[in-house]
Order: C-alpha cells, then sequence, then structure tokens
C-alpha cells in the first residue's frame, strides 16, 4: 500500500491594487514536512493581468514569483530565508502580508504523489 503525505498548499496570488482586495491566481506552493517536500509552481499571464491594471511592471512580478520558487529550493540568494527548515519556509511565504504578491491561507490534503498533486492544483486554480 502507498503511504500517504499529509500536505499543505497555498495559492500565489498577483494583486494589481491591493486596496481593490482583487487578485489573480498565478502559482500554487505545496509544503509536506514528514516528506521534506516543498515546492512552487507560477505562470504569469500577462494578457489576464493587464485587465486589472496597464500599469505595472511585468518583470518585477516575475522577479518575486522566480524568489518563491528559489526560497522553496533554498537557493534564494539575497535572503536568509532560504536558510530555514522548509516548515519555516513555508510559514514565511504563506505568512498575511500587505503586498501585490499574496498567498491564500493554507489548505490541507494527502496525496499518494506529491508532484501529481502540485501539477493537478497548478492546473486546476491557476491555468
Amino acid at each position: 500500500m502507498l503511504e500517504k503525505h499529509l500536505y499543505e498548499y497555498a495559492v500565489i496570488r498577483y494583486l494589481p491594487r491591493v486596496e481593490r482586495e482583487e487578485f489573480i491566481n498565478v502559482g500554487i506552493i505545496l509544503f509536506s514536512k514528514k516528506s521534506k517536500y516543498i515546492k512552487a509552481l507560477y505562470y504569469l499571464d500577462e494578457n489576464k493581468i493587464q485587465f486589472f491594471s496597464t500599469e505595472l511592471d511585468i518583470d518585477s512580478i516575475r522577479d518575486n514569483l522566480r524568489t518563491f520558487e528559489e526560497i522553496c529550493l533554498g537557493k534564494a540568494l539575497n535572503t536568509s530565508i532560504s536558510f530555514l527548515d522548509i516548515a519555516e519556509r513555508f510559514r514565511w511565504l504563506t505568512a498575511v502580508r500587505s503586498s501585490s504578491i499574496q498567498t491564500s491561507r493554507p489548505h490541507p490534503g494527502f496525496s499518494d504523489n506529491l508532484d501529481e498533486t502540485l501539477q493537478r492544483l497548478f492546473e486546476e486554480l491557476v491555468l
């Protein structure tokens, strides 16, 4: 019998204007403490974002999303957060903040295959 992995995930969101609380789902972070697993996937649909705001810096948004991915991998060079254990990295990435890149509250689940679950959530909630 395959072992079920307890995981948590959060949706990464882009908020063009934080005060309006409108957002576009742009990625997923999936984390499993017991499996020592943390990964982020993201996709920036520039056409969709243009509907919310024409005054934006796509490169800056892309850099912020890349930093999420690098922190998950423990490779972000400009921050000490990458040196934290994966549970602390996940909690830091999903902490409530008032910035243009935010996450949903974490949601739990069980999975036989964490990579497949990450891909499924990404397809369902982002693409």
